[in-house]
């Protein structure tokens, strides 16, 4: 039986010492209005550096798409929207150009899954390896992200985002095209655990 090839982007399952996510080590972030993307739950994001992004309150981070490639960093994963202030509606994405609120995961001793692209074929030497990420259009529909794992970079390459664990541990999930991994985020911070930050321009 193969692999469901949907993807959901990263998402948190449970901490490294092996209990459950409870919704802890999030944060509010800011999105601004300005910014010119649609943000999906489960997407992979970034401080912004650009001052137009800032919250003009300074109470809280601003944040927009991460690269998902090597040597870049990835500070938080989306977890959840709040309402816009317009409407009372549950908000399961941020569109595009919309000023809004996110919550998302800061805390590296968060596991999460994520698929792979389906287009390599998945073996047991990933487990240890590092790997990027790849980009998709997120669903309207579900709130969900499209980003997946990238199969054609696993390496022993510390730059990359993910530091894979091995495969998880769900039914129906095989070592094979479009597998669920366990990943911890190998650049939400630096070595020796201080943060890298960005200057707004």
């Amino acid at each position: 039986m193969s692999n469901i090839t949907t993807p959901f982007g990263l998402r948190p399952v449970r901490y490294k010492d092996g209990s459950p996510w409870n919704g802890g080590g999030t944060i509010r972030a800011y999105i601004h209005a300005s910014y010119a993307a649609a943000l999906f739950i489960g997407d992979p994001v970034t401080w912004a550096s650009e001052l137009d992004y800032k919250d003009t309150t300074a109470k809280y981070p601003s944040i927009k798409i991460a690269a998902g490639t090597a040597a870049s960093m990835l500070n938080g994963v989306i977890v959840s929207f709040e309402p816009r202030p317009a409407t009372t509606l549950e908000q399961i994405y941020s569109p595009a150009s919309t000023e809004g609120w996110a919550n998302i995961v800061i805390d590296e001793n968060v596991v999460f899954q994520i698929r792979d692209d389906g287009a390599g074929t998945p073996s047991k030497v990933y487990v240890g390896q590092n790997a990027t990420l790849t980009a998709g259009s997120g669903s309207t529909v579900t709130g969900l992200s499209a980003w997946v794992m990238d199969t054609s970079t696993p390496a022993a390459d510390q730059t990359a985002p993910l530091f894979i664990l091995g495969l998880a541990d769900i039914p129906g999930n095989e070592l094979a095209d479009y597998a669920v991994w366990e990943v911890l985020i190998n650049t939400m911070t630096n070595a020796g655990g201080r943060y890298l930050g960005v200057t707004a321009t």
